[in-house]
C-alpha cells in the first residue's frame, strides 16, 4: 500500500499544496522556523511559467525553465517534498486525501495555482489548446511544427490555408507574445526550413474582446503594442469576441469566420480549488476567499496564497489582485512571516502588494514595460525584459542555458529546438484534456 512516509514530527506541520512561485516562497520563509514543512505537487519541478510560451515556439527545451524542488531545497532541514495528487480536504480531522495517503496537518496552505478558463464554453474547450503546463507547451511545439510538416504534402491552398492559420485569443502578455512568437517563426525561421512552404498563406491572428491589447497598462503603451504587433505581421482584432469553433472554423462575435486548425486561448485563468472547503467561499472563477492574512474563510487553520487567493483589501484592485507571479511571491514571503509571527505569539501584519511593474515582450528588439512610473519601450524594455526573466528563473545552470540560447538566436535569428518528440502531437486536444491526470514525467 502507497503510504507519505513523512517524518514524524513533534513540531507543527505546515503542509503547502503547490510548488509555483507562491509555494516555494513560503517554504524557503520557513527555513528556520520550528515547523515540519511538507511540499506536495503533481510534478517534481518548479515551473518558470512566464517563459512557457517560447518552449511552445521553439525557442527553449523544456528543462531550460523547469527545476527539480528537491534542488531548490536541499539544505532546508526541516523541508519534505512528496510528489502527489490532492484530493479533499477533511477539515474536522485536519487531513489532507491524496492519491498516496492521508497527510495529518497543523497548517493547511493552497497554491494550488490557475488554469486555462474557457468561461463555460464547452465546445471551444474541447477544440482550443491552452498553455498552463510543460507538457502541454511541448505538445503545442510538436503541433505547429506538424502543421508545417503536413502543408508541405497538400497542393491545393484551400487545403493549406487552415493549417497556416494561427490565432491567440487575449491580448494580455501571453497572447501578445506568442503573437510575436509566431511572427519571428514565419520571418526567420519558416524560409529556411521550409522554403517550399506558401508562407503567404500563413496569417497570425491576435483576438481582444476589449478596446486594446495589455489593458493593465498604460494607453500609450497600449497603443505602441498594437503599432509593433501589426509591424511585424500580427493582424489585431479588437472589441472581438470567440463566438464558438469546431476545430476547423472560428467564428467571431462580428459574423466573420476565420479557418484554422490551431486556435491558442491565452484569455484568462481560473482558480484550481482543493474539494472540502466551505462551499461559500469558492468563487465562480475558482478562487478562494481570504481575509488580508491569507486566511480562508470560515476557517482557522488553512491558507490560500497566489492565483487561488481572492483578496480585497486593496482599492487598486477592487476584483482582487492580479493572478501574476509577483503577487504569488510577495504573498508568500509574507505568510511566511506571518506563520513564525503567530507560532511566538505575536500577531500577523495584513498582506500589502507592491507592484513592481508590468512588461511583455513582442519580438526581437520590441518589448514594452512600465514600473515606478517609467515607461520603456523598444530595445531598451527588452533588454529589461530579458534581464529581470534571467535573474528570476532558478538555478545558475538555467540562467546559463537560457542566456546562450537567446544570445544564439540573436546573433543567428535561428531556433534550434524544431524537433517533433511525440508521434502523437495531432492529438494536441485529448493530450490538453488529460494532460493533469497523465503522469507529467512520461516521456
Amino acid at each position: 500500500m502507497i503510504q507519505p512516509n513523512i517524518p514524524d514530527t513533534d513540531l507543527p506541520r505546515v503542509v503547502i499544496v503547490g510548488g509555483g512561485f507562491a509555494g516555494i516562497n513560503l517554504a524557503k520563509a520557513l527555513k528556520k522556523a520550528p515547523v515540519q514543512v511538507v511540499l506536495l505537487d503533481r510534478n517534481n519541478y518548479h515551473l518558470f511559467q512566464p517563459l512557457l510560451y517560447q518552449v511552445a515556439t521553439a525557442g527553449l527545451e523544456p528543462d531550460s525553465i523547469a527545476f527539480p524542488l528537491r534542488g531548490i531545497f536541499k539544505k532546508q532541514k526541516n523541508f519534505v517534498f512528496r510528489m502527489a495528487e490532492v484530493k479533499h480536504i477533511n477539515r474536522e480531522q485536519n487531513t489532507l486525501e491524496t492519491n498516496i495517503g492521508d497527510i495529518p496537518y497543523n497548517y493547511l496552505v493552497l497554491a494550488s495555482g490557475s488554469n486555462t478558463n474557457f468561461f463555460g464554453n464547452k465546445l471551444i474547450e474541447e477544440h482550443a489548446i491552452g498553455m498552463k503546463s510543460l507538457i502541454e507547451a511541448v505538445q503545442i511545439r510538436n503541433y505547429v511544427l506538424k502543421q508545417f510538416e503536413e502543408s508541405l504534402l497538400i497542393s491545393d491552398e484551400k487545403e493549406v490555408r487552415p493549417k497556416l492559420n494561427f490565432v491567440m485569443v487575449g491580448g494580455g502578455p501571453t497572447g501578445v507574445e506568442l503573437a510575436g512568437a509566431f511572427a519571428e517563426l514565419r520571418k526567420y525561421i519558416l524560409p529556411k526550413d521550409y522554403p517550399e512552404l506558401p508562407l503567404h498563406l500563413m496569417n497570425i491572428y491576435l483576438v481582444e474582446a476589449g478596446p486594446r491589447v495589455l489593458a493593465s497598462m498604460s494607453e500609450e503603451t497600449s497603443r505602441k503594442t498594437m503599432a509593433s504587433l501589426e509591424h511585424i505581421g500580427v493582424k489585431v482584432l479588437l472589441n472581438i469576441a470567440v463566438k464558438d469553433y469546431d476545430g476547423k472554423k472560428l467564428l467571431l462575435s462580428n459574423g466573420d469566420v476565420i479557418e484554422t486548425q490551431s486556435l491558442l486561448w491565452s484569455a484568462g485563468v481560473k482558480g484550481m480549488p482543493i474539494a472540502g472547503l466551505p462551499e461559500d467561499v469558492v468563487l465562480p472563477n475558482g478562487r478562494v476567499n481570504v481575509n488580508d492574512v491569507n486566511l480562508v474563510d470560515g476557517t482557522t487553520n488553512i491558507y490560500a496564497m497566489g492565483d487561488i487567493a481572492q483578496m480585497l483589501n486593496d482599492k487598486r484592485f477592487p476584483k482582487g489582485y492580479p493572478m501574476v507571479a509577483q503577487v504569488a511571491m510577495q504573498q508568500g514571503k509574507q505568510l511566511g512571516k506571518n506563520l513564525k509571527a503567530s507560532l511566538a505569539g505575536r500577531s500577523m501584519k495584513p498582506f500589502s502588494y507592491t507592484d513592481l511593474g508590468s512588461m511583455a515582450t513582442i519580438g526581437r528588439n520590441r518589448a514594452v514595460a512600465e514600473f515606478a512610473g517609467i515607461r520603456l519601450s523598444g530595445y531598451i524594455a527588452w533588454i529589461a525584459w530579458m534581464i529581470v526573466h534571467l535573474l528570476n528563473l532558478l538555478g545558475f545552470r538555467n540562467k546559463l542555458v537560457v542566456f546562450i540560447n537567446w544570445s544564439y538566436r540573436y546573433l543567428t535569428y535561428d531556433r534550434g529546438t524544431r524537433i517533433i518528440i511525440k508521434r502523437g502531437a495531432a492529438n494536441i486536444v485529448k493530450l490538453r484534456q488529460s494532460v493533469y491526470q497523465a503522469d507529467p514525467l512520461t516521456p
